[in-house]
């Protein structure tokens, strides 16, 4: 994935669930999405994936109307198909039936002039555990800045 195409992150997603696996996924569009999208106005801080009828989609993810749209213009949280092979369709799902596991969006971006999501297995922090992790980025803060300064 470079940099240089990304659309969208979930920042919010590092904070709230330990990442487990990624898997890259196609996305299903309209085309007034695609166009929304190439304005950069999309959200996927509250989104993520659910499985039904052993297909996955991608649930709450907001790419608001086309500005130059008509009558013709997309839900902006239409339930939207994630294109996978069915290989990775079916580990997913076997990961998935253990409890505590969600599937998030993690990043949005162009390859290859496709849209595609960064899509992570993951499982739900504690209170403790997110404390955990604000104290070790403190520590490393703190180092930085000791280096630096001598």
């Amino acid at each position: 994935m470079a940099d240089s195409n990304v659309i969208s992150t979930n920042r919010k997603a590092y904070y709230d669930y330990v990442i487990l696996d990624k898997f890259e996924a196609g996305i299903a569009l309209k085309g007034t999405e695609i166009k929304s999208i190439r304005e950069g106005r999309v959200n996927i801080k509250d989104s993520f994936a659910r499985v039904i009828k052993e297909e996955i989609f991608l649930m709450n993810m907001h790419i608001s109307p086309y500005s130059h749209g008509n009558i013709q213009n997309h839900d902006p949280l239409r339930t939207r198909k994630l294109l996978l092979h069915r290989n990775e369709i079916n580990k997913l799902l076997g990961m998935l039936t253990k409890k505590g596991l969600a599937l998030i969006p993690l990043s949005l971006y162009f390859k290859k002039n496709r849209v595609k999501v960064e899509l992570a297995l993951a499982k739900g922090k504690k209170e403790y555990d997110r404390r955990e992790d604000i104290k070790k980025k403190d520590i490393m803060r703190e180092e930085r800045r000791y280096k630096i300064n001598m």
